[in-house]
């Protein structure tokens, strides 16, 4: 899960700019081979979830795996999960949301609003019902978790560690996948999954490592899941390390409503976009679109054991 920042309109065409940018991109070209959006936020985007997932289908996305980043995220991934068929459930606690159980949040960033520091009283409180939403037959993966370098600071790192490591013993106990968030923490990332043991199912969720890193998660069999930034102009670093991906270790996601693709960066993201990632994916691979997409269907199936 990504973040951005909106602005409230200033000038008559500043507010006509923020219009645009809050229109929905129109529906992309159907995909001729069936794949999945490995890794979305239904709940924070516009419209039901029924309105999402017929979209979705009709261009060829459908299975989506709902992801959750907090207590709240998770349950309802797991409520969704059950009541749709085609979507799947991740549950975890994202590693920006540790510190702020362990040491408040009195802004009131999350989406729980202000809170006082609970400690890792409350840190494990809350990875107990993670590891019981885990256990749920809907819930396919345990994530996103990991580690965020970018947006916690050093006081918040333990937080972030400690519920990194439950977080993979929980990916254990149950025989998930484990879907991890990694923003300017590779090396930490690689290291805690060492030291720990990593489960036998890891997915590198909008990944961000370089072509030397994906050689690193070849290795390892750690799958790698690819978002509309690898469209961008300044992703060639990404670009790179899918080129040397092996073709069965990739993933294709949305993180929507966040990284809308080219030529709608900046715009509403949403599963029915995956098209539109997946073709510049298949032109970096500089394979037939149908290939990459029978090799991502089955790939995400395997990964998520639906």
């Amino acid at each position: 899960m990504a973040k951005t920042a909106s602005t409230p309109g200033g000038s008559g065409k500043a507010s006509g700019t923020q219009k645009e940018k809050d229109v929905p991109p129109p529906l992309p070209e159907p995909l001729r081979v069936p794949v999945a959006d490995s890794h979305t936020h239904l709940d924070m985007q516009t419209g039901t979830v029924e309105e999402a997932l017929a979209k979705a289908a009709s261009v060829g996305v459908r299975t989506v795996i709902q992801v959750g980043c907090d207590l709240a995220g998770s349950r309802w991934a797991a409520e969704t999960a059950a009541a749709h068929p085609g979507v799947w459930a991740t549950v975890a606690l994202h590693p920006n949301e540790a510190p702020r159980i362990v040491l408040g949040d009195p802004d009131g960033w999350s989406r729980q609003g202000a809170r006082e520091p609970g400690g890792d009283i409350a840190l494990d409180a809350a990875l107990d019902e993670i590891a019981a939403l885990a256990a749920l037959p809907q819930v396919r993966g345990v994530g996103e978790t990991g580690l965020d370098h970018f947006r916690t600071g050093p006081e918040g790192m333990a937080a972030q560690e400690r519920s990194f490591r439950r977080h993979i013993a929980i990916a254990k106990d149950h025989g998930k996948a484990l879907v991890i968030h990694d923003r300017e923490a590779h090396d930490d990332v690689l290291r805690v999954l060492a030291e720990e043991g990593a489960p036998d199912t890891v997915v590198f969720h909008c990944y961000s490592g370089d072509a030397a890193m994906a050689e690193i998660c070849a290795e390892r069999g750690y799958y790698m899941s690819f978002a509309g930034n690898v469209t961008f102009k300044n992703a060639q670093p990404l670009r790179d390390a899918l080129a040397v991906a092996p073709l069965d270790l990739v993933l294709v996601e949305t993180d929507a409503p966040f990284l809308t693709p080219v030529p709608y960066r900046g715009r509403p993201n949403a599963p029915y976009l995956i098209p539109l990632t997946l073709r510049a994916m298949a032109e970096v691979k500089g394979v037939p679109e149908d290939t990459l997409a029978t090799a991502v269907a089955a790939n995400t199936a395997r990964v998520f054991g639906y």
